[in-house]
């Protein structure tokens, strides 16, 4: 489906969605319209849906992808024709109008200067940052939402040699790296086919030789998987976690992995952690201003 295909069922925030400056569009149960843009979320009080023409639209374009959206499955989360991020809940979950946010990537095709331009990054962390992916180290990047995990993957992934295999495993598609090697897996939750798990995802994915692995977000069970691939002669990995810290990262780590760690104590899932991961990258987003906040080893 092409996206020219879905704005008729977007007409409202038809705008919102062409401009290159809004990174976020935010429709609220209660029909309110909000928009994000440079950081700052602000109300659109002369945009909004007819009654019902929403839950409609949402209807047709997730069977449209092939989803499922019903009073039974009223989650989903899908990727746009332009690469865009479509989340949206529906009755009964909530109330009385459906819940849709758009997540724009705007920053998709930032460089290195382009996130000291923003001082988002220096250039000290920058250098120390591009030369751990360099060097092979696993990298952990850890923030809260819409702190800028997301750009500074795309980012760090430039620095990856041409000639290594990178395989990339998303819930929903977002990131946009541009190597001549790259393979890109979803996983399969709110379809109406079989559900293919991010644990199973990852499970096959191993089997086809991946140099790197990326992983959209770690937030389940398969952060065991993944501690298992790192302990097994994968290096260069690059991943992200929510978190509010650096230190806190590793322990949420530790935390999900334990979940399919048939009982081992924490404290020895969290020194796996640690001999796992090399370097913790944290970002956060202050009043719209979205930065790395913290470097350090898994061992500081």
């Amino acid at each position: 489906m092409s996206f020219d295909v879905i704005i008729p069922f977007l007409k409202p925030i038809e705008h919102l969605l062409s401009s290159k400056t809004v990174s976020e569009i935010m429709v609220n149960p209660d029909g309110s319209v909000w928009m994000e843009e440079k950081g700052h979320i602000v109300l659109q009080p002369s945009v909004g849906f007819e009654d019902g023409a929403l839950l409609t639209s949402l209807e047709v374009i997730a069977n449209s992808f092939g989803k499922k959206l019903d009073a039974d499955s009223p989650i989903l989360n899908l990727r746009l024709p332009d690469g865009s991020r479509m989340a949206a809940l529906i009755p009964p979950v909530v109330n009385p109008q459906p819940m849709m946010t758009i997540r724009k990537f705007t920053s998709r095709d930032f460089t290195m200067d382009d996130l000291i331009e923003r001082r988002m990054i220096t250039s000290a962390q920058g250098q120390r940052l591009s030369d751990a992916i360099e060097r092979g180290d696993n990298l952990l990047i850890s923030g809260s939402t819409s702190s800028g995990k997301t750009t500074l993957t795309n980012v760090l992934a430039s620095f990856i040699p041409d000639g290594d295999r990178i395989l990339i495993l998303e819930d929903v598609a977002e990131l946009n790296i541009k190597k001549p090697h790259v393979i890109s897996a979803e996983a399969q939750l709110d379809t109406h086919k079989s559900e293919i798990s991010f644990a199973d995802l990852l499970k096959a994915a191993l089997r086809h030789r991946p140099d790197r692995i990326i992983v959209g977000e770690i937030r389940g069970t398969e952060a065991r998987t993944f501690l298992d691939a790192l302990n097994t002669g994968h290096r260069g990995s690059l991943s992200t976690i929510h978190a509010n810290s650096a230190g806190d990262a590793l322990r949420r780590l530790a935390q999900l992995a334990m979940r399919g760690s048939g009982g081992v104590p924490l404290d020895d899932v969290e020194e796996e952690c640690r001999r796992s991961i090399d370097m913790i990258a944290h970002v956060m987003n202050h009043d719209g201003w979205r930065h790395l906040s913290e470097i350090r080893t898994s061992r500081e």
